[in-house]
């Protein structure tokens, strides 16, 4: 009762504003793009964007320190997209294992592809590479990064996915391979900005109280204090959409209601990962400090779904 308490007042906003400020973090929390686990045993298992996909732990929400890499050598098929590092990864518990769908690819490129590991343990060092799910061209007009593994209530999985060009994508797996069901090469749209920018990025899905919600990160990322990123989101009864605003406005057209922007230092909210907790719903993103020298650091915040609709607290 002691820890869940510390954990909650940690999470409360400091200050008053249209958003909440990140809850208390401490540690190794310069991070990009994470996304994290809870174990049985109660340790938080955290992967971020960099390296042969950087890690850090802890065991209370609020303390984290850092590890090697998920893969302390690199595959060597990451070469083939020009990456030496890997990007976006997605974290899952699925049986008695973890799997961790990740990116390969290069800035501005989409020359890219999703790559797979499954683990035992879920901790560095222990995972096996199963290579390339799904992959982008020059010629399409999809990029395939930043996935997420999404599991229905009847099994069916979904992997979305997405960056800029036409927007956010998604593909129906076969469970026991992880990849492309064969059944089923449909690749469907979720989100897009036909007009103007096509700053759509990071789709994160999950299901509650009948509806699917798909979280994304808009505008720009990755430019310190000058990123213009936040986080909106849009739901649908079917898991392949149509997804709406709050409004109405269909996310294939710029629609998205905000969950995260900017506000005082904490600056380009996004790259967010949803993670079900004991205590709920988990926000779970960077955002550039604008106290920092627009240093990236690890943001975590409540959700609270009362109005129907994802409210970071």
């Amino acid at each position: 009762m002691v820890v869940a308490a510390a954990v909650l007042l940690a999470l409360a906003p400091t200050t008053a504003s249209a958003y909440p400020n990140p809850g208390t973090v401490t540690g190794a929390t310069a991070v990009h793009d994470p996304t994290m686990i809870r174990t049985s045993a109660g340790r938080y298992l955290l992967y971020a964007t960099g390296g042969g996909l950087s890690y850090r732990t802890s065991t209370d929400r609020i303390a984290f320190g850092a590890g090697g890499d998920a893969f302390p050598s690199r595959p060597l098929w990451w070469s083939r997209y020009g990456a030496t590092e890997a990007w976006a990864p997605d974290i899952s518990r699925q049986g008695d294992r973890y799997l961790m769908y990740y990116s390969v690819s290069t800035f501005g490129s989409n020359e890219s592809a999703i790559g797979l590991a499954v683990s035992a343990t879920g901790l560095p060092g222990s995972w096996t590479d199963h290579g390339i799910v799904y992959s982008s061209a020059a010629s399409n007009d999809y990029n395939a990064i930043d996935p997420n593994l999404f599991v229905d209530d009847n099994g069916t999985w979904w992997l979305s996915f997405g960056s800029w060009w036409t927007g956010l994508k998604m593909i129906q797996v076969d469970p026991s391979t992880g990849k492309q069901l064969a059944g089923n090469t449909t690749r469907y749209s979720l989100a897009s900005r036909p007009n103007g920018t096509k700053a759509v990025e990071a789709p994160f899905i999950v299901k509650r109280s009948g509806f699917y919600y798909l979280f994304a990160s808009y505008d720009t990322c990755c430019a310190g204090t000058g990123s213009t990123y936040k986080v909106k989101v849009g739901r649908a009864t079917s898991v392949t959409g149509p997804y709406h605003d709050r409004n109405g406005v269909a996310l294939l057209n710029n629609g998205g209601t905000p969950v995260l922007e900017s506000h005082g230092r904490y600056i380009g909210p996004g790259g967010q990962s949803i993670m079900k907790d004991v205590d709920g719903d988990l926000i779970v993103y960077h955002y550039y400090d604008g106290n920092d020298n627009g240093r990236p650091k690890l943001g975590i915040n409540l959700l609270d779904w009362s109005s129907g609709w994802p409210v970071a607290r």
